[in-house]
């Protein structure tokens, strides 16, 4: 009988009809309108990395290493399968139509804009790597932007110190908060096992008085330095680039990257960025700049990379790109812009 009684049931349950479902009655002198089928929510598609290209052992040699960078909007694929490395003191131009994806590569760099697919190191550190603090690695990579990217309500020597002085800030109060565990953790300890303290060799009024004093020196080697109380509204625009640079110099970084720093200047302006920029690398900085300057890049550069739809077409020192370009879009390239 219990076997009677489960089959009965079970055939009851794939017997029963599905619920019906009860529409709202209609006004009267109209006809019940027929049920809608309901709209399909629209799902926002959650970006997960691929997975198909796996991560290679990075040459620990170069200062920045770029592995199978991909990076696309959409449909719309802006960097193809880039592979590169930039090793210290090198003085790289990319150059290249518009479009190419220049800028972006420039800016996946740093992961301003996180790659598709593809791996970015800086120093060994995997930067597409979630676990690995993106904002400690940025303060050894300068950036220089089209624009200048100017904080308009702060003045010139505001907008050099901010970043130093936020970074110090922000070290000296990771140490005494660490300090202050330290101690609690101590009065729980026998004497001889309690944990030593970490050293503050600074104060942030200290911290202060040094970003003030290496802004001032780098406004004077520039020649701006009248202008630390000036706001930025009130600069031309080779001045505001000048003093991007600067800002970007006062964090001491490893790499600078430019994104082509002279696009939004006069031409008459462009000199005196340019030369500044050559400065620098008389001096060994590690350069990466996207630029439309040929003879800039022709004398400055020690390695010349050709992009073309997404891609690094030819790379090579500047004499072999400009002089014995080997890839027919190149030689129509400079063909125009030489």
């Amino acid at each position: 009988m219990k076997d009677d009684k489960s089959a009965v049931t079970e055939a009851d349950v794939l017997s029963a009809e599905e619920p019906v479902l009860v529409e709202e009655s209609a006004p009267v002198g109209q006809a019940p309108s027929p049920k809608q089928p309901e709209k399909a929510k629209a799902v926002k598609e959650k970006f997960y990395k691929s997975e198909k290209t796996p991560v290679e052992p990075y040459d620990p040699s170069a200062l920045i290493e770029v592995q199978h960078l991909t990076k696309t909007y959409g449909q719309n694929t802006v960097l193809n399968d880039i592979s590169a490395k930039i090793f210290e003191g090198e003085k790289v131009a990319v150059i290249g139509p518009s479009g190419s994806g220049k800028s972006t590569f420039l800016r996946c760099l740093n992961v301003l804009e996180d790659p598709t697919d593809g791996y970015v190191f800086f120093e060994g550190n995997n930067l597409c790597n979630l676990n690995v603090d993106i904002n400690i690695q940025r303060r050894r990579m300068g950036m220089v932007f089209q624009q200048f990217n100017l904080f308009h309500n702060m003045t010139v020597l505001k907008n050099i110190t901010l970043a130093p002085v936020h970074v110090a800030l922000q070290d000296l109060r990771k140490v005494k908060r660490k300090n202050f565990w330290t101690k609690c953790k101590n009065l729980f300890r026998k004497k001889d096992k309690r944990a030593p303290l970490l050293p503050v060799e600074t104060t942030a009024k200290q911290i202060k008085a040094d970003a003030k004093e290496n802004a001032l020196r780098l406004l004077e080697r520039i020649g701006l330095s009248d202008k630390a109380d000036a706001y930025p509204s009130t600069l031309s625009g080779g001045q505001r680039q000048r003093i991007a640079i600067v800002r970007a110099l006062a964090m001491r970084p490893k790499v600078i990257l430019f994104d082509e720093p002279t696009s939004a200047l006069d031409p008459e302006m462009v000199g005196e960025v340019l030369a500044l920029i050559k400065e620098l690398a008389a001096e060994g900085m590690t350069m990466v700049i996207v630029t439309h300057e040929m003879a800039f890049a022709r004398e400055v550069a020690t390695r010349v990379l050709f992009m073309d739809g997404g891609k690094i077409v030819e790379q090579g020192p500047p004499d072999a790109v400009f002089n014995h370009p080997q890839n027919e879009r190149l030689q129509d390239f400079l063909s125009k812009v030489l």
